[in-house]
């Protein structure tokens, strides 16, 4: 995914934000999402989640490598007024 680094925060943190509509699911393992409120969401082999443009970040605090399958759809942002 070109300039997906870039979305980094530059914190090193880990959380980002793109501007895409996302469709994950986890294969293997678990993994950990952190979300913009410090909210964390465990999913395990099976879950799935779909994220539109949220800030967040991925963590693997278990003790096994986890697999995730993930689909990324550019989605441009747009403001009301």
């Amino acid at each position: 995914m070109p300039g997906v680094m870039a979305s980094m925060e530059p914190d090193g943190s880990g959380m980002h934000t793109t501007d895409t509509m996302d469709y994950l699911m986890v294969v293997h393992g678990e993994a950990t999402l952190e979300l913009d409120d410090g909210e964390r969401v465990v999913l395990r082999a099976g879950d799935v989640v779909v994220q539109n443009g949220t800030r967040h970040a991925w963590r693997n605090y278990g003790i096994e490598p986890c697999t995730l399958v993930a689909v990324s759809v550019g989605a441009g942002r747009t403001t009301t007024r």
